[in-house]
C-alpha cells in the first residue's frame, strides 16, 4: 500500500462525514422538536421509526466505509460515488424532517403524502451499497454470502409496494422489520471492524 493512501483516504472521509453530520444533525433536532412541542403535531409510529432507521443507517455507513481505506489509488469517480452515497442519507433525512409541515394535519399525513419520495430513496441505495459493495472488492462481496443479494431485492421490492400503497399496517410492518433486520446485520457482521489484508475490507 502506498504510504500515502492513509492521508487520501481521510481527506475523502472528510467531506463524506460532513453530509452525513447534516442528515444526523436534521433528524436529531426533528426528534428535539417533538420533545420540545409534544402537542404540535400528532406523531406517527412508522415516522418514527423509519428516523431511526435512517439514523442508525447514516451511522453505520460511516462505519463500514472504513473498507474504502485500502482502495488505491482513489479516482475521482468513486469519490463523487461515495459522495452521492452520503447524499442519499441526507435527502432521506430531509424528507423524513420537513421544513414545516404546517400544511398537515400529522405527520402520519406528511408520510403518505410523501411515501414515493422517500422510499425512492431508500430503493435507491439498493443499486448504490451493491456498487459500493463490489468496489471493494470480489472477496468481500463473496463473504456476505446470499443472504446479501437477497436482503437487497426485497429492500427494492418492499420499497416499491411502500411506495404505492397507503396501507398502514404495511408501513408500520416494513419498518419495524427494516429496522430490526438492520440492527442484526450490523451485530453480525460490522459489530468490531478489524481490516483482514486477505480482503481489504474490515
Amino acid at each position: 500500500m502506498n504510504s500515502t493512501t492513509p492521508d487520501i483516504f481521510t481527506h475523502v472521509r472528510v467531506l463524506v462525514g460532513v453530509v452525513l453530520a447534516l442528515g444526523i444533525t436534521r433528524i436529531l433536532s426533528g426528534v428535539a422538536a417533538f420533545a420540545q412541542h409534544p402537542g404540535r403535531k400528532p406523531l406517527y409510529v412508522t415516522h418514527l421509526l423509519w428516523l431511526a432507521v435512517v439514523l442508525l443507517s447514516a451511522i453505520h455507513f460511516w462505519w463500514f466505509e472504513l473498507g474504502l481505506a485500502r482502495i488505491h489509488p482513489w479516482p475521482f469517480e468513486l469519490f463523487v460515488f461515495v459522495l452521492f452515497y452520503a447524499f442519499l442519507f441526507y435527502l432521506m433525512a430531509t424528507m423524513l424532517i420537513p421544513d414545516s409541515t404546517s400544511e398537515y394535519e400529522s405527520y402520519e399525513d406528511y408520510f403518505i403524502s410523501r411515501r414515493r419520495w422517500f422510499f425512492g430513496l431508500v430503493a435507491a441505495t439498493v443499486p448504490v451499497d451493491l456498487v459500493d459493495t463490489l468496489v471493494k472488492g470480489p472477496a468481500y462481496f463473496q463473504s456476505l454470502g446470499a443472504e446479501y443479494p437477497i436482503r437487497l431485492l426485497l429492500v427494492l421490492v418492499l420499497s416499491g409496494i411502500a411506495a404505492w400503497t397507503k396501507n398502514r399496517r404495511f408501513h408500520l410492518v416494513f419498518a419495524a422489520i427494516y429496522l430490526l433486520y438492520l440492527i442484526s446485520w450490523i451485530l453480525r457482521l460490522y459489530r468490531v471492524l478489524d481490516a483482514d489484508p486477505s480482503t481489504g475490507f474490515p
